[in-house]
């Protein structure tokens, strides 16, 4: 299995004692698993070593020192920061091959044996998969194809809004809102989906985009100011080009997990920053150039992933190729910095290798 992951330096590994990464290790895998502070009193009891609590308290204050954990309150057990949590995955985390009986449980999940799916069905599955099983938030990014256009229709939401019904060849339906030019009628929203329809349905977006300047011409010659307008705004929808749209598009599964265990205030606060970060257009971006930049797994803790720096969570990713080798899109889990990262890498190295395999088919 191959890795991608920010280093810091490996100077820092020298630097520790035995007992010192005990103690670490220790107070790491116990945040891990509880995500509470860990005193010197229960560091004892956990160690393979007898030492004082009195002991324990000088090795955690050099470790305070080199940055590689903190006390979140005054007289609280201690927490590992950032540094420190990027320092335990590299210098300390083991990641072996995933078992057989874990691949078949993903295949049995994802549906593997059914090669007759929509692609679309395909990625849905494997980002619910990953939620599921690592109770984070399942993250599926692909290159948005360039889909047949089968329907278009206006739905009025309020005289200043409309729902767009974008229905393409594969049956996949998208629904976006947009804005109406002031004095729009109902016959004038159907005269507008019915140009549309008539001369977008069958086409491809690459297709539209060459005939785009005749089409206009067209609008012009046989409908009115208003009904124009409304086809010019349809126009801009379908291509994404009115909301600066990216290429690509995002399934997310179990963000409902991210809530577990979080008591309002800041940690809910912060969340809120991660969902908000994740309806945001220029992530899908950002994700795809993740994606492409490494050959396998990559792991992102808190600010070391500027996209989800804001919510101080943790993001772990791998690329998945078409026929041709390409990347074409990447499967990860978003969660707290505290997941148990030995164990989701190789989950998520398989997906991404299993939805290779499946999408060549």
């Amino acid at each position: 299995m191959t890795m991608n992951t920010p280093s810091i330096s490996a100077d820092l590994a020298g630097s520790l004692d035995e007992r010192s990464r005990e103690i670490f290790r220790a107070l790491v895998e116990s945040y891990m698993e509880s995500g509470d502070p860990l005193g010197s009193r229960s560091l004892s009891r956990m160690l393979p070593m007898s030492l004082s609590p009195a002991s324990i308290r000088n090795v955690m204050s050099d470790l305070e020192d080199l940055g590689l954990i903190y006390a979140p309150h005054v007289s609280a057990g201690r927490l590992p920061t950032q540094k420190g949590l990027r320092f335990f995955v590299d210098a300390f985390m083991q990641v072996g091959d995933l078992q057989p009986d874990m691949r078949e449980t993903i295949e049995r999940q994802v549906h593997a044996e059914d090669s007759s799916r929509p692609v679309e069905t395909l990625l849905t599955e494997a980002s619910q998969m990953l939620s599921g099983m690592t109770r984070g938030a399942g993250l599926v990014i692909a290159a948005k194809q360039d889909a047949t256009i089968r329907h278009i229709e206006f739905i009025r939401l309020d005289p200043k809004r409309a729902l767009v019904v974008l229905v393409g060849g594969n049956d996949q339906v998208e629904n976006r809102v947009m804005e109406l030019p002031d004095g729009v009628t109902a016959g004038q929203l159907t005269e507008a989906a019915n140009f549309l329809n008539a001369h977008l349905a069958g086409r491809t977006l690459s297709e539209v985009r060459g005939e785009l300047e005749g089409i206009t011409e067209e609008v012009r010659r046989e409908l009115d100011v208003l009904s124009r307008d409304l086809v010019e705004r349809g126009l801009a929808v379908w291509a994404g080009t009115r909301e600066g749209a990216g290429s690509a598009r995002l399934i997310v599964r179990g963000r409902g997990n991210l809530l577990e265990g979080l008591s309002a205030g800041e940690e809910l606060d912060r969340l809120k920053l991660l969902f908000d970060e994740l309806e945001r257009k220029e992530s899908l971006i950002e994700l795809m150039t993740l994606a492409e930049e490494g050959s396998g797994v990559r792991i992102f803790i808190g600010s070391e992933n500027k996209l989800f720096s804001l919510s101080g969570s943790s993001l772990i990713v791998a690329p998945w190729r078409d026929g041709e080798d390409k990347v074409v899109g990447a499967v990860g889990i978003i969660g707290p910095t505290r997941l148990n990262y030995a164990r989701i890498v190789p989950m998520v190295d398989y997906t991404a290798q299993l939805v290779s395999r499946l999408v060549r088919k």
